[in-house]
């Protein structure tokens, strides 16, 4: 099939270069002029595992392309796919105005009938309204479907392959064939594909989304009700998590969620009950219940300088909201590093991808800031070591050359991955999330 994606961010660039690899042939799209420069020498926006080897490899097939505006071709493309940004309003809606501004540039341009499958992820009922902006502005009939993502950011390549799900949402029986063709590829192995109604579609994201993050916030709650009755949060984990009706996944306590996706979808979602006069306490009480749990991270850091923090420092290890992502959007250790800075604290951070965007989103280098590349430089004559995304070469450190570079010994292990350490008995004041 030919097909072009409007949109080259995390979703746009893997839905491109997934769709190519399948074989179809592929333009994509951006309003950025820099960035189809770059994406055309194979330079990637942002840092994913394995995207820049796929991309590479279509690019030099010749079934991936980037331009900034639909050729002749691509005008007569098969389907039209949305993925640009839809970001939270002042209010916490979700601003779709890039969508529509997509809507009318396919109206305009294409030279046929087609699909227009919507990738971003939108309120209940955008779909509907592209649908009839389309049947009014468009000299051709186009077909909307709602198709929405659900990669996870750092093994976004092997979900779009191996994926558990894909949901589409058609009002029409040719429509949902036809994209039952697109994505027959990733159907060899058995159905994947789960079609439904356009709403339906687009509120299984939002609601995957929210569970999601609904048994993240309930176990941080837990966490710190361990930490007050003096229960183990790991071993509630393997109790509950050894349940088939609840499963293991999505049950780590740590530092709050973060993203670009959670924290946008669970409050779009309480919005749109209270739009519809359908309060969604549940979701309301989740949110609640993330910021309490980077409060609490900050409560447990103060804990350990009770005569204040000016002119302490501090290392951070991890900046990103999760490892395997340079994403820092709603990061909590942007809070965690905020908050320290107003107290005085001077910060010393180390991510292995992530540096550059936190000082752009939260704290630029400067006398109280310093970003190291190497995690060690980072503690050097540090009071004490927090550590916010559990990196993989923060699993098994060297802490006998912690406690010999730092000037202090408090180690706060938001992750909970060195409680087998033992380090109070090594000669660290050691809090973690839950367990002692």
């Amino acid at each position: 099939m030919r097909i072009s994606i409007f949109g080259s961010g995390y979703v746009g660039l893997v839905t491109a270069a997934g769709l190519a690899d399948m074989g179809h042939k592929v333009l994509c799209l951006d309003i950025d002029e820099r960035r189809i420069l770059e994406l055309r020498e194979g330079k990637i926006p942002f840092f994913e595992p394995g995207l820049g080897d796929l991309v590479h490899r279509n690019i030099r097939g010749g079934r991936l392309e980037f331009d900034l505006h639909l050729d002749d071709d691509h005008r007569k493309s098969d389907a039209f796919f949305i993925a640009v940004g839809t970001p939270p309003k002042e209010d916490g809606r979700a601003d779709t105005s890039a969508v529509f501004a997509v809507t009318d540039t396919i109206a305009k341009e294409t030279r046929h009938a087609a699909i227009v499958a919507v990738k971003s992820t939108v309120p209940v009922g955008t779909c509907d309204a592209i649908q009839e902006r389309l049947d009014k502005s468009c000299p051709h009939k186009m077909s909307v479907v709602s198709n929405p993502e659900f990669l996870k950011e750092g093994a976004a390549i092997d979900d779009w392959f191996h994926p558990h799900r894909v949901v589409i949402g058609v009002e029409d029986e040719q429509t949902e064939q036809q994209m039952r063709e697109m994505y027959r590829p990733l159907q060899l192995s058995g159905d994947r594909v789960i079609a439904m109604k356009r709403r339906s579609s687009e509120l299984t994201k939002y609601a995957a989304n929210t569970m999601l993050a609904t048994r993240i916030s309930f176990m941080n709650e837990l966490s710190r009700l361990c930490d007050a009755i003096g229960a183990d949060i790991s071993q509630v984990r393997a109790g509950i998590g050894s349940d088939h009706r609840i499963g293991p996944a999505f049950l780590y306590a740590g530092p709050g969620y973060g993203g670009s996706c959670f924290p946008k979808d669970v409050s779009a979602l309480i919005h749109l009950g209270r739009d519809n006069n359908v309060p969604l306490e549940v979701a309301e009480a989740v949110t609640r219940a993330n910021q309490a749990q980077r409060q609490y991270v900050l409560d447990k850091i103060l804990s350990l300088f009770p005569g204040g923090l000016k002119d302490k420092v501090i290392a951070v290890w991890g900046l990103a909201f999760k490892p395997e992502t340079d994403d820092v959007r709603d990061a909590p250790a942007g809070f965690i590093v905020q908050q320290l800075l107003e107290r005085g604290a001077i910060v010393r951070g180390h991510d292995p991808e992530a540096a550059t965007n936190f000082a752009k989103a939260y704290a630029p280098a400067g006398p109280r800031m310093s970003y190291h590349d190497r995690e060690y430089e980072a503690i050097d004559g540090a009071d004490a070591l927090v550590l916010m995304t559990e990196w993989r070469h923060f699993r098994n450190p060297d802490f006998d050359d912690i406690k010999h570079r730092m000037r202090g010994n408090g180690i706060i292990d938001a992750r909970l991955i060195w409680s087998i350490f033992k380090l109070a008995d090594r000669g660290f004041r050691y809090l973690s999330i839950g367990t002692r």
